[in-house]
């Protein structure tokens, strides 16, 4: 049997946090709902997922603010805004879907897409987070990648 190693975090469970997150996830669902429904049915194959790609870059750039803004300080508020709102607005696994019905349709745009999800994703949540600190008053410090959302 393995030890356990100890975290920094305390307890791994807490009821307050489960609920924030549910409430921020409906809330973050809801969100992105009014965004992409009104685009669902859209004559053009590429509109929804131009849409969805502009709530997951968007998504990324709020939780890199959030990450970097309140860090290990505000627990249940990250949880409710980072974990759900933020986790329930974001969809990369519809997105792979979508870019995988556009990438049967038009390979390259498909690759096109996956390849600008990740890369500018990467660069929006670069971008929040270094605002995120700097807001905090502390652009030097930094966050295990394993406690990151």
């Amino acid at each position: 049997m393995a030890a356990r190693t100890p975290t920094t975090r305390g307890s791994a469970f807490s009821w307050r946090i489960l609920g924030a997150v549910v409430l921020g996830g409906a809330i973050g669902v809801a969100l992105r709902a009014l965004l992409v429904l009104p685009v669902a049915e859209s004559d053009s194959w590429i509109v929804l997922p131009a849409v969805t790609l502009a709530v997951n870059i968007a998504g990324s750039f709020a939780l890199g603010v959030v990450v970097g803004l309140w860090d290990d300080r505000r627990p249940l508020a990250r949880a409710f805004v980072g974990t759900g709102v933020l986790g329930g607005f974001t969809t990369y696994s519809a997105f792979a879907v979508q870019v995988g019905e556009v990438g049967a349709l038009a390979p390259v745009t498909g690759l096109l897409l996956a390849a600008i999800a990740v890369f500018v994703g990467l660069v929006a949540a670069a971008l929040g987070l270094r605002i995120g600190r700097s807001a905090a008053g502390d652009p030097a410090r930094r966050e295990p990648p394993e406690d990151a959302e």
